[in-house]
């Protein structure tokens, strides 16, 4: 069996529902289009509550172990309440926890989200303790096929640096899912990692400004595809990319032909939180299993769809057996679009 070390942060998610904020389109900020608008001083009672396990690292070791891969997740927990519950739910979800920390000097990560009923979507307040604290220990490391490296916190440069090292050094594969500080912190660095990278997670936003702040590419009518995005990040060396835009769905390329599907949501939208990470495990789970791009994008397009229907990011993670189930509703198809016309050569 494979096995993939996940490496990244874990935390505590508490989800508040709630229908009172004021949706605010405001086109002219390009960095902040839509905007939600409580009154100051107010008190919004949440008619509920959830609980989840969350964290890219958690997340994404859950939906792997579920499809069938031995999954490993290297992160750092407090002695603490928090600490403990999020433990307790890894181990029930199949997770490998010989790479896990439990650190009684740090708090563990705390995030409350205030899903915005309306549409979906969310606002994120976190409080990161201990994975600001997270160190690469090598022995922590052994053993692995591949490593799952995701959003990095704390001295994440230096963290990364390590993962590389040994990742040359012991012939390990590698699949990476930067986080938006990474690649606005440090786009060179990412960028220089990228050609030891196999397997690449990105959004569409996210792709777009690795080339910008990257110096690749400037011209905006060309970042606007996404097939010229895909090409440009296998011509820095990436193997495999996987690339999201939110309802648009997801394209993806082994290094040849593109191809695109459309999101399939049977349950509806509930919370979008997680919805990256399900479609990561999802479709590096297929991967993994030596199927085509297309069941990939199938699988990541299915379980994303399934996580988005309830609250957090691992209560809709699919098994093999669920996933099959939809796959019949998820028809991915060869991308059309030329990259001469938007390169206008």
């Amino acid at each position: 069996m494979v096995r993939v070390i996940c490496i990244g942060s874990v935390s505590k998610d508490i989800f508040f529902p709630t229908d009172e904020g004021v949706i605010i389109e405001t086109p002219e900020d390009l960095a902040s289009q839509t905007k939600v608008a409580f009154e100051l001083g107010g008190k919004f009672r949440a008619k509920d509550r959830f609980e989840a396990v969350g964290g890219v690292a958690a997340n994404v070791s859950q939906g792997l172990s579920r499809l069938g891969v031995s999954a490993w997740c290297y992160s750092k927990v407090g002695r603490d309440e928090i600490g403990n519950w999020i433990e307790k739910e890894l181990v029930r979800n199949e997770v490998h926890l010989e790479s896990f920390f439990i650190d009684p000097k740090v708090k563990s990560d705390l995030s409350a989200i205030i899903v915005i009923t309306q549409t979906g979507d969310r606002l994120i307040f976190h409080n990161r303790d201990a994975n600001e604290k997270l160190e690469i220990i090598p022995e922590k490391l052994e053993g692995a096929d591949w490593y799952f490296v995701s959003a990095l916190n704390g001295p994440w440069e230096k963290n990364l640096t390590h993962i590389l090292e040994l990742r040359r050094s012991h012939g390990i594969h590698l699949a990476m899912n930067p986080g938006q500080h990474n690649l606005k912190g440090n786009p060179k660095l990412i960028l220089e990692a990228l050609r030891e990278i196999d397997v690449l997670f990105l959004n569409k936003d996210e792709a777009l400004e690795l080339l910008l702040k990257g110096g690749i590419e400037d011209d905006p009518k060309k970042l606007k595809s996404e097939t010229f995005l895909i090409e440009k990040l296998h011509e820095q060396g990436v193997g495999v990319v996987a690339l999201t835009d939110g309802k648009r769905g997801a394209w993806a390329s082994f290094g040849d032909d593109i191809y695109h599907a459309d999101i399939y949501e049977p349950k509806g939208l509930v919370d979008t939180t997680g919805a990256g990470d399900a479609f990561a495990s999802g479709f590096f789970g297929a991967y993994l299993h030596k199927l085509p791009v297309e069941a990939c994008l199938q699988y990541g397009i299915a379980n994303a769809g399934s996580v988005v229907g309830s609250y957090g990011a691992s209560s809709g993670l699919l098994n093999q057996e669920e996933i099959h189930a939809y796959l019949k509703e998820i028809h991915p198809k060869e991308t059309t679009e030329q990259v001469i016309s938007v390169r206008g050569e």
